[in-house]
């Protein structure tokens, strides 16, 4: 045994303990694609899913999916420097222009275009400001950057969603430049980033803002523009990144910005440059879903925005926490692991698909299942899932803040 099995044995007992009583939450194989699935057999309708306008089984992409297979195969085995393909140049052509950019390059996935974009940047000029509920990509880059020998960025945090604590960082830093990163939306909380506020500020210290909205692009703003679209803040942000593999049913991350801003990381990123390209099959699913935008975004964010409504208000209703939930994402507070657990399993026997968010996932004290509303989701299946909660969690207050009646 090397110590590396050592460490995997002692660190993850409680992974082998979880297994063996048949408590295991994760990693379960679906049998096919979409909201609706089935795990040996037993169907589920799946509300952690981030196919948030329901597309990813439409019939128009799945058709233009095979035909890319058709001419270009599964896959091009090589990095974009030399396997560039006419529809990745219209893809990015063709996003650049709905969301409102000079340019855009598409990437392999949204983890690697938030990579790309930090590593591109900075430098050791460079203060990378974070807001302390950033995501793991942001994260990850940023120790990253704050750790390349001889490029070392100064590497700072202001308190979640607050300009006054964003100001005193940016005011009190080291270096002469400054990359603040923050998120549309907030993946595990549902909240939407302060962007008009966190744009004021950063406008105010010459600072340069990138915002992560993978989960805002094509679900906010009335044409889903994102959240740029939804405050009005649209061309007051240098860069923004999103990903494929929620709205536009695949993989895949974008980075937004200025031709030079773009540029810089198509020739400089190691994540972008040294990383093998994004099937076209891939890409031309993603254009089809773009198409769909074009034509009839009004409508398809429309409906998201009325069905997150409704759930939003039926929950609330009984009397669940969900937090500081604004969006489409909605936690069910449960506040204990063991709980969320238990809830997880409760509910897959009645054919509801929700992944706990346990500790140390979260801060203990803040486990929640991740509930997302998506435009697929029928009000039939809205309802059936409240009532399950509902009975749930008057079964030995199983959620915190039970419901009242």
């Amino acid at each position: 045994m090397t110590w590396i099995d050592e460490k995997a044995r002692v660190e993850l007992e409680y992974i082998r303990d979880a297994k063996s009583t048949g408590m295991y939450p994760f990693y379960r194989p679906f049998e096919r694609g979409g909201i609706r699935n089935s795990v040996d057999g037993h169907q589920v309708v799946n509300y952690s899913s981030n196919d948030y306008l329901g597309l990813t089984m439409h019939p128009k992409v799945i058709e233009a999916a095979h035909k890319a297979i058709d001419t270009f195969g599964c896959g091009l085995s090589s990095s974009r420097v030399q396997a560039t393909t006419t529809m990745h140049v219209e893809l990015e052509e063709r996003l650049a222009k709905f969301f409102g950019f000079e340019k855009a390059l598409v990437t392999t996935t949204g983890y690697q275009a938030m990579l790309a974009v930090i590593m591109a940047a900075a430098d050791k000029d460079t203060t990378l400001v974070l807001d302390n509920l950033s995501h793991a990509c942001i994260l990850d880059g940023s120790f990253l950057a704050a750790g390349t020998p001889g490029r070392q960025a100064e590497l700072r945090f202001f308190n979640h969603n607050s300009a006054k604590s964003l100001k005193r960082v940016l005011e009190s830093r080291e270096r002469k430049n400054a990359l603040v990163l923050v998120e549309g939306v907030y993946s595990l909380d549902g909240d939407m980033g302060k962007l008009p506020e966190i744009t004021e500020v950063c406008e105010e210290t010459g600072a340069v803002l990138c915002v992560d909205d993978a989960h805002g692009s094509g679900t906010l703003g009335k044409h889903g523009r994102g959240a740029l679209e939804h405050f009005g803040i649209e061309g007051r942000v240098p860069l923004v990144v999103t990903a494929f593999s929620k709205v536009f049913g695949g993989i895949g991350g974008v980075v937004f910005g200025s031709e030079d801003t773009v540029d810089l990381v198509k020739h400089n990123a190691r994540s972008f440059l040294f990383s093998a390209t994004l099937p076209v099959p891939v890409v031309a699913a993603a254009l089809t879903i773009l198409e769909m935008l074009e034509k009839d975004s009004v409508a398809l964010v429309a409906e998201l925005h009325e069905k997150s409504a409704y759930m939003r208000k039926r929950l609330l209703e009984r009397g669940f926490d969900l937090g500081n939930s604004n969006t489409h994402i909605m936690p069910v507070m449960v506040r204990d692991t063991t709980k969320a657990i238990l809830l997880h399993h409760m509910l897959w026997e009645k054919g509801i698909y929700l992944v706990p968010i346990p500790y140390p996932g979260v801060k203990k004290g803040e486990e929640r299942m991740r509930l997302n509303v998506t435009r697929g989701h029928t009000y039939e299946e809205l309802d059936r899932c409240v009532e399950v909660l509902t009975e749930l969690a008057t079964m030995g207050g199983l959620i915190g803040g039970a419901p009242s009646e």
